[in-house]
């Protein structure tokens, strides 16, 4: 388990650096094109509803499975060719679960455009990473979806990549972003959706459920470091985290909306159609573009020290477990 602490942290790295680069091909590419022809399978042989949502448990058994035994039996024909050749693949392969620089980069390219008065541009980068409709979101709602996003990708694309990739090395990450995707692809509860998508929706939140709550411990941890409001970020998490339609999403928009004193949630619209978010955190003051970064802050230093712990960890199970 030392080793696959030690590929997250030079994973951790390569991320902060490279990033995803555009002229590479991403694994995740592969894996949406393997849903989709999936889906379209299925679709084509099937048309009752209540069908379909048996069908729907094929997505999470099927993609998620042959993307862990791909990678994994991939690792093993390169690690039997040259050990050092594997052990980049996999800090490679891990490297590409986690988002840590693309996300920051997307919040920190909204700030930039909001400190410019340049809000067109400010609304037009957010929809590039939420599902609502920013057309029309003055700067407090466009800084208030930007946090949102930010703190709750800091579990799925941060942590649980992480904590999987520790447990299990990059076949485990991997497979942990096949079921990402999975519920970024089909796992809705609109009406094309809600039957074929729901198993994956379900699997998602449940691979979710651990690091979701691991990452609040993180978050209060880093947010003591910068001196922010940890007792507020506490109780917020308490009040507020379960309000959330989600089972997972609501304990990191609670825990720094709590941090920073702010009030995350409220009204959202999706294709116009409106929809009333509870409230996380209370509104000691009023959102402000900065805040945007003083989340990137909060994510950065949160990773960190969960990289810190997955070492200690891994270090105590290696040397009195084994």
């Amino acid at each position: 388990m030392i080793n696959h602490a030690l590929y997250l942290i030079f994973s951790y790295m390569i991320d902060r650096v490279v990033g995803d680069p555009r002229s590479f091909p991403h694994p995740v590419i592969f894996i949406g094109k393997g849903i989709s022809l999936l889906e379209k399978g299925i679709r084509a042989v099937i048309r009752d509803e209540m069908k379909l949502k048996v069908a729907g448990t094929l997505f999470p058994i099927l993609i998620v499975g042959a993307v862990y035994l791909i990678t994994f039996f991939t690792l093993h024909f390169v690690h039997h060719i040259n050990f050092w050749l594997g052990m980049i693949l996999e800090i490679w392969l891990i490297s590409t679960t986690i988002a840590t620089k693309g996300l920051g980069d997307a919040g920190k390219e909204i700030y930039k455009h909001l400190l410019a008065n340049d809000l067109p541009k400010a609304r037009q980068s957010l929809g590039m990473i939420v599902g609502r409709d920013t057309d029309s979101l003055d700067e407090k709602e466009v800084a208030r979806g930007t946090i949102e996003t930010v703190a709750e990708n800091i579990v799925d694309a941060i942590i649980s990549p992480l904590l999987y990739g520790l447990i299990g090395g990059a076949p485990l990450a991997m497979a942990y972003r096949a079921v990402n995707t999975l519920d970024s692809m089909v796992g809705y509860k609109n009406e094309k959706y809600k039957n074929l998508g729901w198993a994956s929706a379900r699997f998602d939140d449940l691979w979710n459920y651990i690091p979701a709550r691991l990452t609040v411990v993180l978050i209060l941890f880093a947010s003591w470091l910068m001196k922010y409001n940890v007792r507020g970020a506490w109780n917020s998490v308490i009040r507020d985290a379960k309000l959330h339609p989600s089972p997972n999403s609501g304990f990191p928009e609670a825990a720094v909306a709590g941090s920073l004193g702010i009030q995350l949630g409220g009204t959202n619209y999706y294709n116009g159609i409106v929809s009333h978010r509870a409230k996380m955190g209370d509104q000691n003051r009023l959102i402000e573009a900065f805040d945007i970064m003083r989340t990137i802050k909060i994510m950065n230093i949160s990773t960190i020290i969960g990289l810190i712990l997955f070492f200690i960890l891994s270090f105590f199970i290696s040397t009195y477990v084994y």
